[in-house]
């Protein structure tokens, strides 16, 4: 009974009901950045598409997912220590693998954990200060770890199906997205929201990251077998 109501939230007035327009938002601006960036100066690249579409794609993509949870989390502000715990966990392992993977299939192990490391930590300590200085923690680690991680599996792939992996781990992660995001309706679902929602912020960050990615993943330093 709790899942259906939570279905039928998507379609209501509460931030729940912003989920799927801010993943639409997302995705539809971060690809106009894209454009932009394409007609200003991607179009000269060789062979972008090939070697680095699918990976962009499935950045924006993410994003996309994970900004919009962020947005539904910030909403209430503060949750109970077990909560933001796992908010911190859960958000600082998927930023940090998710795009340590993508950015490791074409830039190299290094580059690729630096990267995930960075977005994992963003992400886990700002949404894991939800519940103070433990879920801060778990953000930290988390981060740490799956950008560590994200980036050695995309290396140890490069042979073997990487983009098939890489289409697989998005699925994978957009699943415990999607149940990190029913475990926050349930803990919220008799408060009342303490900030305005919008969907400003979702667009900014995405276009934002979608900038910082690109950029990195096209133009960025690599590894010396990714030269």
């Amino acid at each position: 009974m709790a899942f259906k109501n939570f279905v039928k939230e998507l379609d209501g007035k509460k931030v729940e009901g912003k989920l799927l327009q801010n993943i639409f938002l997302s995705l539809a601006f971060s690809f106009i950045a894209l454009a932009v960036m394409y007609f200003l100066f991607l179009k000269n690249v060789n062979n972008l598409l090939p070697k680095y579409g699918i990976f962009i794609l499935l950045s924006i993509i993410s994003y996309a997912l994970v900004l919009t949870l962020i947005k539904q989390i910030r909403v209430y502000k503060n949750f109970a220590c077990m909560s933001g715990m796992m908010i911190g966990m859960t958000i600082g392992m998927v930023s940090g693998f998710l795009l340590g993977f993508y950015v490791g299939a074409t830039n190299g192990m290094f580059w690729g954990s630096m990267f995930g490391i960075l977005v994992g930590l963003i992400f886990g300590i700002i949404n894991g200060a939800s519940c103070g200085i433990m879920g801060i923690l778990e953000g930290m680690m988390s981060g740490f770890m799956g950008g560590l991680m994200g980036a050695m599996t995309a290396v140890m792939m490069l042979n073997d199906n990487l983009i098939a992996a890489s289409i697989v781990v998005l699925i994978i992660c957009g699943g415990i997205l999607f149940g990190l995001s029913y475990m926050i309706y349930e803990e919220t679902k008799e408060r009342k929201e303490e900030v305005k929602v919008n969907s400003w912020d979702v667009i900014l960050l995405s276009i934002v990251f979608t900038i910082i990615t690109t950029l990195m993943i096209v133009f960025g330093p690599r590894s010396i077998l990714f030269q």
